[in-house]
């Protein structure tokens, strides 16, 4: 399974670290990543704000699960978008997002 990590912080890093470690990820990848995360995941060059970019690229590469770590891309409606386009997304959608962020 190609698994994407949407991110580039400490949380992402762990969240890579752990997919890393599964049998079932045969891909991984992170967008935009780190220095760290390179040595788990192939990063990619595409900010967390970009969603076109991030659904052209899992359209393209045959991204099967995407992880969604930022708060901002999630109160933004990245996995609601996601999932209109076929792509399977872990996070809350834009409304559960916007509850959790507004505190």
């Amino acid at each position: 399974m190609h698994v994407l990590v949407i991110g580039s912080g400490g949380r992402e890093h762990a969240l890579c670290w752990g997919v890393a470690r599964s049998p079932l990820a045969t891909r991984l990848s992170c967008s935009p990543g780190n220095g760290g995360i390179a040595n788990l995941a192939e990063c990619v060059d595409i900010g967390v704000e970009n969603f076109d970019d991030i659904i052209a690229y899992c359209l393209k590469e045959k991204v099967e699960f995407v992880i969604v770590g930022p708060e901002a891309p999630l109160v933004d409606g990245l996995v609601d978008q996601l999932e209109q386009a076929g792509v399977l997304a872990f996070g809350p959608n834009q409304r559960a997002a916007i509850l959790e962020g507004s505190k």
